[in-house]
């Protein structure tokens, strides 16, 4: 159990962050407010209050992602860790001392085989790998202190029977080193977040802590000695969150999103980190989190009527935060792993990482976006649930909004083509009316959009320019990846637009496995899911151009994007056009693919074993290796309606 020591997360000025933060984001919304005001002054009643409402929906969203990235400029710039304010100093592997158990959690369901025990045992050989090269192997044993689950939820039989061998031949390849366990469930029971409660409820009080990696998960040794460490350090600690870069993508549109991510999540996450303190979010995987307070406090009932919006909560991970938070447990973002990558040197901070894999193409991308569309808005049902933390009501309310933004941006454009055509209509008639367009405000709104990307460019320029590429090539990758988040926008829009009326008219979607690996698309498949923004974008653009020239010049970026939604999706599915940008003209590179981690250099040599290489190691039926003893334990599902505010964190803590 772990040791004895009380050094509690001691957050300098949290609430004062939080109420500057909230002043700068209010007070730029109402600088918005009657900047726009202005300019609808002359409007009848009715067309200045959805004029004013919609637009002041998205400057203030706007204007939230840039007061945030603008602190995570000033902590990253000066080296500060976001919660302590103090220099930035990573620990040295060989100063961990383990004194816990952890078990890394697998959760799977019909995944490929070969590229998922791939990567989980590139994860386990790092953290072999990180032991043996800070000599701790002769005096902690790996093997003691860390335990792996892979928890299959796969159906189809013939599926499972491929997806045994592939994890015995791994317990093999692992024997005597790390315990590598396989559990499969008959039945799926509420899924992902099903699969882990029921693996609490049997396992759980053998583990102090687990670490919960997806499918496509890569996290090297010492980000998860790390992970333990601060856990031990850190009673208080319910959970610890990572920011899991995307690697591994070959088409243009997965080498635009991992440089993307690459490039601002690190400065991104420290600002959130920055104003929500102790009481971050979960997304799921590569996160560390405390078994005793998870089953104390994270068992999820289901939400009163059907679905889309009722039933299972299909969205946990939020929810399960919430809830550690809400029965006094800490939550932390940690930044460590995405800085020591992005903005430290890359020879100290190679081995300490956090990936993750993505979809390759916009469609895939787009259906991912559905499932979890669906499962954010049932977060707005929980507003108002007994007991909840006030930052985890604005998660809640942020994560339903991410997407409820796309209706509100359509419903301003909307808006402002009509009221173009109105004043037509009466510039033909003689009769005055306002220009419903302000190029100043239009200025200052596309400014702080896209400010977030110029800091993160400016700060790589100044601190690691040479992990992408070199100044110039950095430059102009960020120029593209402009151009093409800029053409990609409408797109998210219209998508999201549609998804959400289907959830309002009552279709639900099923939560299925995601495609993981490469997919180019085809031109059919294209047409069928864009043709419809291709046609409303070419009637949209002519109505403008008809009506204003100059308001067609300006909406050029959102309807552009729609009358070109099939070419763009098709071309930036191609590995080809990827591999030309990246490998021709050196451009487009991040950190993981000019340094190569070790880590990522494994999962390649990994993943690259053939499936016959992979069932001539698999054992004969009846030598994998049995499931450990069941030390059986109770997850009390919670209530969202009733909560008892009486200090509740000891009764869940670790007997010393």
């Amino acid at each position: 159990m772990p040791e004895k020591i009380n050094t509690e997360v001691r957050i300098p000025g949290l609430a004062a962050r939080r109420t500057l933060f909230a002043l700068v984001v209010l007070a730029s919304s109402v600088a918005g407010f009657f900047a726009m005001l202005r300019v609808v002054a002359d409007l009848a009643l009715g067309w200045q209050m959805a004029t004013l409402s919609l637009f002041v929906l998205t400057f203030g969203w706007i204007a939230m992602a840039f007061w945030g990235a603008v602190c995570g400029f000033v902590l990253c710039a000066l080296r500060l860790d976001p919660l302590t304010l103090r220099r930035q100093r990573p620990a040295s592997p060989s100063a961990y001392q383990l004194v816990s158990k952890t078990a890394l959690v697998m959760p799977i369901y019909a995944e490929p085989p070969v590229p998922t025990i791939a990567g989980l045992e590139a994860t386990c050989r790092s953290l072999l790998k990180q032991a043996d090269a800070h000599s701790m192997a002769g005096a902690i044993n790996i093997h003691h202190h860390f335990d792996v689950f892979i928890l299959s939820d796969t159906q189809e039989a013939a599926q499972a029977d491929e997806e045994a061998a592939h994890v015995a031949a791994l317990q093999q390849r692992l024997a005597g080193q790390i315990n590598v366990y396989y559990r499969r469930r008959e039945k799926n029971l509420g899924r992902k977040a099903g699969n882990i409660a029921e693996f609490c409820r049997r396992w759980g009080r053998r583990y102090d802590y687990m670490v919960v990696l997806d499918a496509d998960s890569l996290m090297s040794g010492a980000t998860l000695l790390h992970m333990v460490h601060r856990m031990q350090r850190e009673p208080d600690v319910g959970l610890i969150q990572t920011v899991p870069i995307p690697v591994g993508q070959r088409t243009l549109f997965g080498r635009f999103t991992q440089l993307a991510s690459a490039l601002y999540s690190p400065m991104l996450a420290a600002g959130q980190s920055f104003w929500q303190g102790d009481a971050a979010n979960y997304w799921g995987h590569n996160a560390i989190i405390r078994v005793r307070a998870f089953m104390a406090h994270a068992g999820l009932p289901a939400l009163p009527g059907k679905a889309p919006l009722g039933g299972e909560v299909l969205s946990h991970d939020f929810v399960e935060a919430a809830l550690l938070k809400r029965g006094g447990w800490k939550v932390l973002l940690d930044t460590s792993a995405t800085t020591a990558v992005s903005h430290e040197s890359p020879l100290t901070g190679a081995s300490h990482n956090s990936f993750e894999a993505m979809p390759s193409n916009l469609l895939d991308f787009a259906k991912r976006d559905r499932r979890w569309l669906q499962g954010n808005l049932q977060h707005l049902r929980l507003l108002s649930g007994a007991g909840f933390h006030p930052i985890s009501r604005l998660h809640f309310l942020f994560g339903a909004f991410a997407y409820l933004s796309s209706v509100v941006w359509l419903g301003l454009l909307v808006c402002t083509s009509l009221l173009i055509g109105v004043q037509a209509m009466g510039s033909a008639t003689g009769a005055p009316l306002p220009q419903p367009l302000s190029t100043g405000l239009l200025s200052v709104t596309l400014f702080m959009l896209v400010a977030p990307k110029l800091l993160g460019l400016l700060l790589t320029l100044g601190q690691c320019p040479r992990a992408f590429g070199g100044r110039f090539k950095l430059t102009v990758s960020v120029v593209l990846e402009l151009v093409f988040a800029a053409l990609i926008a409408p797109l998210m829009m219209a998508w999201h637009t549609l998804f959400i009326v289907n959830v309002l008219l009552g279709r639900s979607i099923e939560w299925q496995t995601q495609h993981r690996g490469e997919r180019s698309l085809t031109w059919n498949e294209t047409w069928w899911h864009t043709g419809w923004m291709t046609v409303c974008g070419v009637a949209w653009a002519g109505a403008l151009y008809l009506l204003s020239p100059s308001a067609f010049a300006w909406l050029s970026p959102a309807w552009f994007g729609l009358v070109a939604a099939a070419p763009i999706v098709k071309y930036s599915s191609s590995g080809t056009w990827g591999g030309v940008l990246a490998y021709r003209l050196g451009l487009l590179k991040t950190p993981s693919i000019a340094f190569k981690p070790a880590l990522l250099q494994d999962f390649a040599a990994l993943g690259a074993r053939s499936d016959e290489q992979e069932a001539v190691r698999a054992p004969l039926e009846g030598s994998a290796t049995p499931l450990p003893l069941e030390l059986l334990g109770d997850m009390p599902c919670q209530s969202f309606r009733q909560f008892d505010r009486r200090p509740s964190i000891d009764s869940a803590k670790e007997p010393h």
